[in-house]
C-alpha cells in the first residue's frame, strides 16, 4: 500500500517492479483505484453552516470515478509488444510548501479538523471533510515539475528528441501550455504531435489516470508501436507536492529482459531493467554547444535547488504557514529595501563595464536599471505604511544581503560582465516566482491593507517583462562569446547561495 493520490500509483510501479527484480517474486500487480464520487454527493452540501468556498466546490467537477493496474513479469511477452521500464524518477517536494490537497480541515485548508469537533456530525455540517486543493499554489507544482524535468535531460537520462511519446498526468487542458514557452527556449521541449492524453473522455481519475492511460494508450497504438520506441511519463502530485516520470521502451519476445517484466492489468506486458535509480548518466560528445539551450537548462538547474531552500526557510515557511508577524515582515522590510536600493547601481556599474561589441547589451542593462532605480522608494513606503519607524538611511543590510551586495558590485566592475545575468536570473526569478506565492499569504495572515503590500505586488506583476527582457539579453551575450553559458551558470550559483542567506537571516537578524 503506497500512500499519496495521483503519484501514488507510481509508487506502487516502483515497488512491485523492485520485487520482481530482486526475485522474490515471479510477477507482481500495481494497482490503483479513485472513487471520489463519493465525496461529492449532493446531500453532502446541503444543511452546511457556511457557503461551500470555492477550493471545495470546484473540485466537484473536476474528478472522476476509475480503476487500472499494471502486472509486472521478468519477461516480455511471448507474443506481440511489451513496455520495458528503462527508469522510475520519484521526488518529493512535501517540505517546501503547506499541503495543496486534502480531506479532514477547514476551509482555507486551516485548523481546526474534523478531529476538533465534537462530533464527526458537526464537522460535516462545518465542511470538515470536503476535499480541498488551493488553487493559488498550484501553479509551483508545474514549476517544479519543469525543473526536475530539465534536471533529468540535463544529467543525460533523457532526450526530448528520443521521445516518441509523452503520456502526461494533468487535471485540466488549461495547464497543458503553461510550461511550453520556457521548455521551447531551453531546448527540452516535446512536440505536442506526440503528446497523448485521454482527459477529455476519462476525466482525471486521480491515482488510476496513468494506468488507465497506458491501458488506453496501448491499445489505441498498439499497431503503429515499434520496437525501440520511447514513452515517456509525468505524474505531478498537489496532496503533499511531488512528480514522478518514467520512460518505457517498446520491445517484443526477441528482446532479452535483463530484470523484471511488467504489463498493464489487460494484455500488454511490460519488462523493466532499472526501478529503483536512474541510468548512469551518458557521455556528451566533447565541445558540443546548445548557446541558449544550454544556458537556460543550467540555470534552471540551479533555481530549481535555490527555489526549494528559500521555501525551508523560516520566513518563508512562517509566510505560508500562517505564523507570520507583523514586526516579522517589518524586519524583512527592514534588511530588503538597502538590498534593493544598490541594484540599479551595479547595473550601472556593469553597462559602463562593458566594450563596444557588448553596447546594445549594455543598454538593456541601462534600462533595466532605469525602470528599478526608484523600486526602494516604493518598497520604503510600504514599509512606513505597515508601522515602520526607522529612516531609510539607517537601514542595514543582513549578513546575506551585504555579501550578495558586495558579490554583484564586484562582478560588476569587471570586463564586460555578462556573468550578471546569471544572477539576475535569481534576483528577478525571486520576484517572479517566489513572491507571488507569498503574496496572498501576506495580505491573509497579516490583516493589513493591499496599499501596505503595493510593492511585492508590483515585483511579482512587473518582474514577467524583466525576464523577457532578460532573456533577449542572454541571447545576445551567447551570440557573442561562447564561453558566455557557463559564466552566466557560474555566477547565478553563488548569487543563489547568497541570496538564499539573505532569506535565512531575515529572522535572526531580529
Amino acid at each position: 500500500s503506497v500512500s499519496g493520490i495521483c503519484a501514488a500509483s507510481i509508487g506502487a510501479l516502483n515497488a512491485a517492479a523492485s520485487a520482481v527484480q530482486s526475485g522474490s517474486a515471479n510477477a507482481a500487480v500495481a494497482v490503483a483505484s479513485e472513487f471520489p464520487s463519493r465525496l461529492f454527493k449532493a446531500s453532502r452540501f446541503e444543511n452546511r453552516n457556511t457557503d461551500i468556498d470555492f477550493d471545495a466546490h470546484f473540485l466537484r467537477w473536476m474528478l472522476s470515478d476509475g480503476a487500472g493496474g499494471a502486472m509486472l513479469k521478468n519477461q516480455p511477452a511471448t507474443q506481440g509488444l511489451s513496455l520495458k521500464i528503462k527508469w522510475i524518477h520519484q521526488q518529493s517536494f512535501s517540505g517546501d510548501m503547506p499541503t495543496c490537497m486534502q480531506v479532514g480541515q477547514s476551509i482555507g485548508n486551516t485548523l481546526p479538523g474534523y478531529l476538533d469537533y465534537p462530533t464527526l456530525a458537526a464537522a460535516e455540517k462545518a465542511g470538515a471533510f470536503d476535499l480541498r486543493q488551493n488553487i493559488r499554489t498550484l501553479p509551483n507544482l508545474f514549476d517544479m515539475g519543469l525543473h526536475e524535468y530539465a534536471k533529468l535531460v540535463k544529467a543525460g537520462h533523457l532526450n526530448p528528441k528520443d521521445v516518441d511519446w509523452f503520456l502526461c498526468h494533468y487535471s485540466s487542458e488549461r495547464f497543458k501550455p503553461m510550461m511550453a514557452e520556457l521548455m521551447q527556449e531551453a531546448g527540452i521541449a516535446i512536440s505536442s504531435k506526440k503528446w497523448f492524453s485521454n482527459l477529455s473522455s476519462k476525466g482525471n481519475t486521480g491515482s488510476a489516470s496513468i494506468f488507465i492511460m497506458l491501458d488506453e494508450f496501448f491499445k489505441s497504438k498498439k499497431a503503429s508501436l515499434k520496437v525501440g520506441q520511447q514513452i515517456f511519463g509525468f505524474v505531478p502530485e498537489s496532496g503533499r507536492f511531488s512528480v514522478a516520470y518514467f520512460l518505457l521502451e517498446v520491445v517484443d519476445c526477441n528482446t532479452q529482459a535483463q530484470a523484471p517484466c511488467v504489463a498493464p492489468a489487460t494484455t500488454i506486458d511490460f519488462a523493466s531493467d532499472f526501478a529503483h535509480h536512474l541510468a548512469p548518466a551518458p557521455m556528451t560528445a566533447e565541445g558540443q554547444t546548445g548557446g541558449v539551450a544550454d544556458t537556460l537548462k543550467g540555470l534552471m538547474a540551479v533555481w530549481h535547488g535555490y527555489r526549494s531552500e528559500v521555501f525551508r526557510t523560516e520566513i518563508a515557511s512562517a509566510i505560508m504557514h500562517g505564523h507570520i508577524q507583523l514586526n516579522d515582515y517589518l524586519n524583512w522590510m527592514e534588511c530588503w529595501i538597502p538590498q534593493v536600493r544598490e541594484g540599479s547601481l551595479w547595473m550601472r556599474r556593469a553597462a559602463s563595464s562593458m566594450s563596444q561589441e557588448y553596447q546594445q547589451l549594455a543598454q538593456l542593462v541601462q534600462t533595466h536599471a532605469g525602470e528599478e532605480q526608484l523600486d526602494w522608494q516604493v518598497l520604503y513606503h510600504d514599509y512606513i505604511q505597515a508601522g515602520g519607524k526607522l529612516d531609510a538611511s539607517h537601514l542595514r543590510r543582513n549578513p546575506g544581503g551585504e555579501a550578495l551586495n558586495a558579490f554583484m558590485h564586484s562582478c560588476a566592475e569587471r570586463k564586460n560582465p555578462i556573468g550578471l545575468l546569471g544572477g539576475i536570473y535569481i534576483i528577478e526569478g525571486t520576484g517572479q516566482r517566489i513572491v507571488p506565492t507569498l503574496l496572498p499569504k501576506l495580505k491573509q495572515h497579516l490583516n493589513v491593507p493591499s496599499s501596505v503590500l503595493k510593492f511585492i505586488e508590483y515585483h511579482g506583476e512587473n518582474d514577467q517583462a524583466h525576464m523577457m527582457r532578460w532573456l533577449d539579453a542572454v541571447k545576445m551575450a551567447v551570440n557573442i562569446d561562447a564561453n558566455a553559458a557557463a559564466e552566466i551558470v557560474r555566477v547565478a550559483e553563488t548569487v543563489a547561495a547568497l541570496y538564499l542567506q539573505q532569506w535565512k537571516f531575515v529572522l535572526l537578524n531580529q
